[in-house]
């Protein structure tokens, strides 16, 4: 039953999250920064999710050892929400979202170096199949908000060891004690006092008043970032950090499908068999891990 919970969880995580180009790029459409836009996003969540906590009667109080693990895995989810909203600005959301896909091979590349897993051949071979991938990936018109392509695809690349990072936290320090509630709420509360410092040391945060930039707000704040955080700390805790990652793949096909209707972004043959080789890598490494 935890299983088919964790799968459940994971599956909701990974098609929400992909819904975050889509409203990331039509509030960056308005003149939002991006310190606003995840101010935004993650002051929301982070109020939203307090009051669900309250009211399941959560306690959020955190010794001093707890809260410093909380701060670090903040760090690195807000440098993965950051460095992707540039990645967005630069090439096409499908593009970034795809990269940033590959996290599970820096997950599962640092077991290895860092917890002394088992070195497997499976998984050395599907980070080199990723990289040619990527190559793919990035040799068609992936051009994006800006068009900076050499900053899209660092800051795509960034998001990849920063959200591997968060997601090997969760699991293996004392965070997988911390309810996920509270931890997914300190996480984002955290997290958007750092943009709302970032925004009031560049353009400022302005107060929107307009009722249709706020649907845009709240579906970026709620299903894109509250619900797909939490599903995915319960996630990782029913079923671990690299099954996760397998149904991770409806993330890059929802933004993929988004960009490609909603943003016209053009995808080309060598960009598809890209995309293709990334999703096969990452299902190469989570089968074997799944089964070790």
């Amino acid at each position: 039953m935890n299983r088919i919970k964790g799968i459940l969880y994971a599956i909701v995580s990974s098609s929400t999250f992909g819904l975050a180009p889509f409203f990331t790029l039509t509030l960056l459409s308005f003149g939002y920064s991006s310190f606003e836009v995840l101010t935004y996003r993650w002051g929301i969540a982070s109020l939203c999710l307090i009051g669900f906590g309250l009211l399941a009667g959560c306690n959020f109080r955190l010794s001093k050892k707890d809260f410093g693990v909380v701060f670090l895995l903040s760090l690195f989810r807000a440098t993965t929400s950051f460095s992707l909203v540039i990645a967005y600005q630069n090439i096409a959301s499908g593009v970034a979202s795809t990269i940033h896909f590959m996290y599970p091979l820096a997950v599962a590349l640092a077991m290895i170096f860092f917890y002394h897993e088992k070195k497997s051949g499976w998984v050395i071979s599907a980070v080199l199949l990723s990289i040619l991938g990527a190559i793919l990936l990035s040799s068609g018109n992936i051009a994006g908000y800006n068009a900076n392509v050499t900053v899209g695809i660092i800051c795509a690349c960034i998001s990849i060891f920063s959200y591997g990072g968060y997601i090997i936290g969760v699991r293996k320090t004392r965070a997988v004690a911390i309810n996920s509630t509270v931890l997914t709420c300190y996480v984002m509360g955290l997290g958007a006092l750092f943009f709302i410092i970032g925004g009031c040391l560049t353009e400022g945060i302005r107060l929107e008043t307009q009722g249709k930039v706020w649907l845009y707000i709240l579906g970026l704040a709620l299903p894109a970032t509250a619900i797909s955080n939490m599903a995915l700390v319960k996630a990782i805790k029913h079923i671990g950090p690299t099954l996760t990652s397998i149904f991770g793949a409806m993330e890059p096909l929802t933004a993929v499908f988004i960009g490609i209707v909603v943003f016209h972004e053009t995808f080309t043959i060598s960009g598809i068999l890209g995309m293709l080789l990334i999703i096969i890598a990452v299902f190469i490494v989570v089968v074997k891990e799944n089964r070790k």
